[in-house]
């Protein structure tokens, strides 16, 4: 199977896919759960907190109806420690050549989703193997329009716009026919986390489900 091939069959089918920094890895379980309720099943959490691989592999290990995949991934190493805790997928904000090699060796356990802002760089991709790519910073490097923009001369390539995407934004993303899902910061915040307000996350992800 091609990358576009394992990442449409992970997570083509979610309309809006959470982008999630997590804190505390006991939230995982409890998260996960409120956004399968909501109905949402794919989820990717950043790399940017100790506790994000212990949050990733507490939802491969007991919620396996959740499709589960890291973020911020920068390096192999980022990627083999995805791998080791169970991801599905992942995900990075860019693409270099080393980041690229690994993603090829070991696209059968976890699939890369990278990041291009350019029509350079996601020729580029194009050209390594990706064709589904992450659009970041989506509103910063030119939104729904600029997107739009690509689709004529980059028609194997389809995107998953992030950053800076807002509730009553999302849909101009999900309009665009190169778009295959959307990420968003705001189905599960930290400060309804934190609180434990998980009747919250799930009508956050009952919202965005409906769409």
């Amino acid at each position: 199977m091609s990358q576009a091939e394992r990442i449409d069959a992970l997570i083509a089918h979610v309309p809006v896919m959470p982008v999630v920094v997590i804190d505390d890895a006991a939230h995982a379980i409890p998260m996960a759960e409120a956004l399968l309720a909501g109905g949402i099943n794919a989820i990717e959490i950043t790399l940017r907190t100790d506790a994000a691989l212990d949050a990733v592999k507490k939802i491969a290990d007991e919620k396996p109806d959740m499709v589960v995949g890291t973020g911020t991934v920068l390096s192999e190493r980022d990627l083999m420690s995805s791998i080791d805790a169970g991801a599905k997928f992942a995900v990075s904000p860019g693409l270099t050549t080393l980041l690229a090699t690994a993603a090829g060796q070991h696209m059968d356990q976890c699939p890369l989703l990278p990041g291009v802002a350019t029509a350079s760089e996601a020729m580029r991709a194009e050209e390594a193997g990706f064709e589904r790519l992450k659009f970041f910073p989506a509103e910063p490097a030119g939104g729904a329009p600029y997107l739009s923009g690509l689709a004529g001369p980059l028609q194997r390539v389809k995107f998953c716009p992030t950053g800076g995407i807002k509730p009553d934004t999302v849909a101009k993303y999900r309009a665009l026919k190169n778009v295959f899902c959307v990420g968003g910061s705001w189905l599960a915040p930290k400060d309804k986390m934190a609180a434990g307000d998980w009747a919250a996350i799930e009508a956050l992800a009952r919202e965005a489900a409906a769409g």
